[in-house]
């Protein structure tokens, strides 16, 4: 009951976007491009700013890296099975290696492993974001369904604010740079209000879908790899990581957290299946409400 309590706001969130999009038809386009281009970066900046940099970020950060190659080469080879086109592959591939270590990830982090845990979690999410913000930008953008090569992903990379409040954050922190408390109040303040934008985006998303049939061959796939592929290769390999036990946990509960709410921001931005996207992240989002607890009693 305690876990339910726990999750419930996310629901809440998700649902008011939901019934607002019904009652107010809002243009939901130009929410996402406020969310990406002028709310993420101050989250971006206000994360790497605030969080120290220290050793645990470099197995923090190898833990990120393998969980996106090992993921994206597992749905490659599954998508190529399904014959799956450059924008479904995209979309299978926002939905596979991005799991919600945010708002969501974090919150059960702390339910079940306490204060030390929590630190781990959010050093883990700020180093997804920094991948998010790059890898998942390239994968939204060059497998949208306008036509976008190679360079031109590239290119959507460097133009993406995110990226350069990222940069900024580290470099303030490094060069001891500090800002005054209410510049520092205002950023936090923007940054904190894109999390739940982001999921107020994902419930609109979904009212806008229409009565349509999912092919349940990229449904049930991105749905497995990511609820149960995700954690499995993620407990074996960090039982060889020279880490605490602690936080080989963290790392297996984050592994088998649902499809991040930044996917369906994404996948709106650059039009790669934001309907198949977002559905698929209420999905896993429903089944992780069984899938988490049983994912933390084996965890003892």
């Amino acid at each position: 009951m305690q876990f339910v309590l726990m999750v419930l706001p996310v629901f809440l969130i998700l649902g008011a976007g939901f019934v607002g999009q019904k009652l107010l038809r809002l243009n939901i386009k130009s929410i996402s491009t406020m969310a990406l281009y002028i709310m993420m970066p101050f989250l971006t900046f206000d994360t790497f700013y605030a969080n120290k940099l220290n050793r645990d970020y470099v197995y923090i950060i190898l833990f990120n890296i393998l969980l996106i190659i090992i993921l994206g080469i597992f749905t490659i080879i599954i998508g190529r099975m399904l014959k799956a086109d450059r924008t479904n592959m995209s979309a299978m591939l926002l939905g596979t290696t991005f799991p919600n270590m945010g708002n969501y990830g974090a919150s059960v982090v702390l339910f079940a492993f306490g204060n030390k845990a929590f630190d781990y979690a959010v050093i883990t999410m700020v180093i997804q974001m920094l991948l998010t913000s790059t890898i998942g930008i390239f994968i939204a953008s060059y497998g949208s369904e306008k036509a976008t090569n190679f360079k031109e992903a590239l290119l959507n990379i460097a133009k993406m604010p995110v990226l350069y409040g990222v940069i900024l954050g580290v470099l303030f922190q490094l060069t001891h740079i500090t800002l005054p408390s209410t510049i520092i109040e205002g950023i936090h303040s923007i940054g904190s209000a894109s999390i739940p934008t982001i999921t107020i985006l994902l419930g609109m998303q979904l009212a806008e879908i229409k009565s349509q049939k999912f092919d349940f061959k990229y449904v049930g796939n991105i749905t497995f790899i990511r609820m149960v592929i995700s954690p499995i290769v993620i407990a074996v390999l960090v039982s060889y990581m020279p880490v605490s036990h602690l936080m080989k946990n963290v790392f297996i509960l984050l592994a088998a957290m649902p499809i991040a709410a930044n996917t369906t921001l994404l996948a709106l931005q650059f039009n790669t299946k934001p309907n198949l996207v977002s559905y698929i992240t209420l999905v896993t989002t429903l089944i992780s409400l069984l899938s988490i607890p049983i994912t933390l009693y084996f965890l003892g």
